[in-house]
């Protein structure tokens, strides 16, 4: 996999991004101007690879129209989750993709992930997952939403980052011999670099969660590799085998080099 394109967001000045926002599409595309955006995308993401459209291995349920465009909830589900690998979430036309890669352990259960994102544009969304003999499959939604990498936060950047790498851990139902679900919660502000100021009028620089590990005592959950795109606070909805010992760890890095870490006692599954 190469590296993730959100090194291109993080480098970009405003007036760059500014470009960038300007070749990005707008509601007149058409379906071969999407398309041909996607086969650039794939070209330079996934290089050498062959994608197969299939919505018996990843599925993307995003709304048609989004309420917040700097909040879009996004549920991606893997219907034969014992052959997914990887997973990769790419929102075309935002000035940085490639929004998150997700790479799962041991630990994992990988039937659905849900997380919110900042959609700046009418665009397609493409869900990509990596099987364990090494295929790749796709699956894409439309989702109408504008502005959400520029909206800002509504208060002061001192404010937003106030409490920054504070996390919350809620479990779902414990069964035993079944998997189990978790919702994780971190504050931390995602600034995407194209905020402005309200008070200085100048643009917040970018700073986003960039890596996240999530174990279950000595084995991975998963790994995601992250972006401007996943929105202010991020919360990640994602499944583990409840058959380890010990902790959920969290840790958690960003693109200025803040690092935080936090553990999460599991209930103990019911018989």
């Amino acid at each position: 996999m190469k590296a993730l394109i959100v090194a291109l967001g993080l480098s970009l000045s405003a007036s760059a991004l500014t470009t960038e926002m300007a070749y990005a599409a707008g509601a007149s595309d058409t379906d071969q101007e999407r398309a041909e955006r996607w086969n650039d995308l794939k070209k330079e993401l996934f290089a050498g690879k062959t994608i197969e459209p299939s919505d018996a291995m990843v599925k993307i349920d995003a709304p048609k129209r989004a309420d917040d465009a700097a909040l879009v909830p996004i549920t991606l589900t893997m219907p034969q989750k014992d052959k997914v690998k990887s997973l990769s979430l790419v929102i075309d036309d935002n000035p940085t993709p490639y929004a998150a890669h997700f790479t799962f352990g041991p630990a994992a259960d990988p039937g659905e992930v849900k997380l919110r994102v900042r959609v700046n544009n009418y665009t397609n969304v493409h869900a990509v997952t990596e099987t364990t003999d090494g295929k790749f499959y796709e699956s894409v939604s439309f989702v109408k939403a504008s502005g959400g990498c520029s909206a800002p936060m509504g208060m002061s950047d001192e404010e937003a980052m106030k409490g920054m790498g504070e996390m919350r851990m809620k479990f779902g139902e414990m069964g035993a011999g079944k998997p189990a679900e978790a919702t994780l919660m971190i504050r931390h502000p995602n600034f995407s670099g194209m905020q402005m100021n309200q008070v200085s009028r100048d643009y917040t620089p970018a700073r986003f969660i960039q890596k996240l590990d999530v174990s279950y005592g000595d084995k991975l959950i998963f790994h995601m590799d992250g972006d401007i795109s996943i929105s202010s606070n991020p919360v990640i909805n994602f499944g583990f085998k409840p058959e380890g010992k010990g902790p959920i760890k969290v840790v958690a890095s960003d693109n200025q080099d803040g690092k935080w870490e936090h553990t999460f006692q599991a209930p103990s599954p019911s018989n």
